[in-house]
């Protein structure tokens, strides 16, 4: 089976939008860290509403959660990339994947600095 592209814009635009919730979807409904990450997120809202935060605060909120979600996706696939590439172990593949989750933590590290920004003064 060979690979057609689809050469209209509008066309290929849908397409590509429908492969991308596909591929949300597939992330949201598969992978237990996106599933963490996403009730997280849909506590942070809460807690948004709770504290009526301002409009900045929403804003730098929702960054920060997208921010987690979209980085997390990233290092999911490239850990499956690996997998499928080399399925026993092998260090430089860990190497790789440990890079991966690396960047995860840097995200997380920004969203709980952005929350504590956010909510610590509000608590206290």
């Amino acid at each position: 089976m060979e690979f057609e592209r689809d050469r209209t814009y509008v066309t290929g635009r849908l397409k590509s939008f429908k492969f991308a919730l596909l591929g949300a979807w597939k992330l949201l409904s598969t992978e237990h860290s996106i599933m963490t990450q996403f009730g997280i997120g849909v506590l942070m809202a809460g807690a948004g509403f709770a504290f009526d935060i301002s409009a900045q605060e929403w804003l730098f909120q929702v960054f920060a959660i997208g921010l987690v979600m979209s980085v997390e996706g990233l290092n999911t696939a490239v850990e499956k990339l690996c997998d499928f590439v080399h399925p026993q172990f092998e260090p430089k593949i860990g190497f790789i994947k440990d890079i991966a989750a690396g960047a995860v933590c840097f995200a997380a590290f920004t969203a709980i600095i952005i929350g504590a920004i956010i909510y610590v003064p509000k608590i206290f």
